[in-house]
């Protein structure tokens, strides 16, 4: 009843306008699509799509904390489908086919739409509960991409080194410009704004398109972005030097960058993060290299080529702001925002706030009552805090 209340007093307050007439979801395309599959629904929150089949609970689960208090009863249309590839890692659907994307247009729009990326190696739905559901009852659009690879093999992608995190990026062009054509056919007019959101690999996404793409989009939220540099820190760089440290050096892990008071965590990320995410990320970039995570020496190796396709420079051109938590276990925040807001620099269009107490994964805060602060609440408010900054 409160998100029909909401509804109505927006419609009444002139910011939500009516779907646009002759838009069945069988007329509508996507550019470039290969297969598209259109339903309406009740609900496109996953209040209503957890039922329905269409989302997918598990890639999103340990991304937000219990306590999260989501919105439900948006009605709308959902468009589920692919774009050409010849990779094969998501399963979903049965279609085994990469480059998938969701596209959710609620029947009540405020003109706005946001653009995301899977985080980590996750598929198109892993920002349903943490993104989708808040910005759909606030009557934006909502797309989101699998980034064109997903799974710990994403890096068999590509004919080379840093190949498969470069298509990420083009997959995110990809699906705002055909997204943006989808909405002119649903409503009869583009988008006013054009928003861009994301956790980890996809707050990197974010950070990209701002710095590359800008011209698509009017601002962005990125929370505990990924940084790719060439000559500074990455993930090549310090999850090395802490698998080399842990456990039985304390002082090596907090020289890698992981701060103080971060240990309760370092276990659970020892365990199910940092080797892997080294090792992943060590065959993407020098697949050649075949020793331990541990014994890593990025400098020594010099991948930079193959980061250098991915890299980030901090010139963004649109309105941005990040987020990080200060006990991010995963991509410490020394070695990744602090670093990445130097490299913005004063006189670009940036807000950075640092979190204290958040982490990585807001469902460890519930593991660890009383000793976290979720990031999903925070992000909520940024967005509101870039509508107002760009004008809503």
């Amino acid at each position: 009843m409160l998100i029909a209340l909401t509804l109505v007093s927006a419609l009444v307050a002139g910011l939500l306008s009516p779907a646009g007439q002759g838009t069945a979801p069988e007329r509508l395309a996507v550019p470039g699509a290969e297969h598209l599959v259109a339903t309406a629904l009740d609900d496109l929150t996953t209040a209503g799509t957890v039922a329905s089949g269409h989302t997918d609970p598990a890639d999103w689960a340990g991304l937000h904390a219990s306590s999260t208090v989501n919105p439900a009863g948006v009605p709308g249309i959902q468009l589920d489908g692919y774009f050409p590839d010849t990779s094969a890692t998501n399963t979903n659907h049965g279609w085994n086919h990469d480059a998938q994307f969701v596209i959710r247009l609620p029947d009540q729009w405020n003109g706005g739409l946001i653009v995301t990326g899977a985080p980590g190696n996750r598929e198109q739905y892993a920002n349903d509960y943490t993104i989708s559901d808040y910005v759909l009852s606030r009557g934006y659009a909502f797309v989101a991409t699998d980034k064109g690879n997903t799974s710990p093999e994403f890096h068999t992608d590509g004919s080379g080194p840093g190949d498969a995190i470069a298509e990420w990026n083009q997959r995110v062009t990809e699906l705002t410009v055909a997204a943006k054509e989808v909405i002119r056919q649903r409503y009869g007019r583009p988008p006013t704004r054009t928003f861009m959101m994301g956790m980890s690999n996809g707050g990197y996404l974010v950070r990209w398109q701002l710095e590359n793409r800008g011209w698509l989009y009017d601002g962005g939220v990125d929370y505990e972005g990924t940084l790719w540099s060439v000559q500074g820190d990455n993930l090549l760089t310090f999850l090395p030097q802490a698998l080399r440290a842990y456990p039985g050096n304390p002082a090596g892990v907090h020289a890698a960058g992981f701060p103080e008071g971060s240990e309760f965590l370092w276990p659970f990320h020892f365990a199910n993060f940092w080797q892997l995410t080294a090792r992943i990320y060590q065959k993407e970039m020098d697949p050649s290299y075949t020793g331990d995570p541990a014994d890593y020496d990025y400098h020594a190796r010099k991948p930079y080529a193959a980061v250098a396709k991915v890299a980030l420079t901090g010139r963004i051109t649109k309105p941005l702001i990040t987020l990080h938590g200060t006990l991010d276990a995963l991509l410490p925040i020394s070695k990744d925002s602090d670093q990445y807001a130097r490299m913005v620099g004063p006189d670009r269009p940036f807000r950075y706030y640092r979190i204290e107490g958040g982490t990585h994964f807001d469902g460890l805060v519930d593991s660890h009552p009383g000793r976290l602060t979720p990031m999903v609440p925070a992000v909520r408010d940024a967005l509101v805090e870039l509508e107002q900054w760009v004008g809503r």
